[in-house]
């Protein structure tokens, strides 16, 4: 190998396990990157949030680092409206709720359903685009 090849070779090459594991990620069918420390790693992309059980705090807003969610009015169905019975002393005027605005923006890295409370998200590895 010459020097100016040496000086761009991956750090994975320069492990024991190296060609293991890319070739591991070249036969996978699902999205697989790796670790700057040479682990191999499958994100898991939000596909679907859950708006019923959602209640609007804006964690998840704050930790995505990719526009993936917008804070939005909670749609009232009016049939389910209990206000007489239960009171929980937020106005029904400004109930919020997450919604997916940009889903194809998602890096797979799970930080919004770490920090929900609720667990509203559903994360699906995706398979390699042909």
């Amino acid at each position: 190998m010459s020097e100016p090849e040496e000086l761009y070779k991956p750090a994975y090459q320069d492990r024991e396990l190296g060609d293991d594991l890319m070739s591991k990620l070249n036969s996978s069918d699902v999205i697989t990157g790796m670790t700057r420390g040479g682990i191999a790693w499958t994100p898991a992309f939000v596909v679907a949030l859950n708006e019923a059980t959602c209640i609007g705090c804006g964690r998840c807003y704050k930790v995505c680092p990719r526009d993936v969610f917008e804070l939005v009015e909670r749609e009232m169905d009016e049939e389910l409206d209990l206000d007489d019975e239960y009171d929980d002393g937020f106005s029904d005027d400004t109930s919020m709720v997450m919604r997916l605005v940009n889903p194809m923006d998602c890096i797979g890295c799970e930080a919004c359903a770490r920090v929900c409370p609720k667990n509203c998200h559903t994360h699906e590895s995706q398979p390699v685009a042909a």
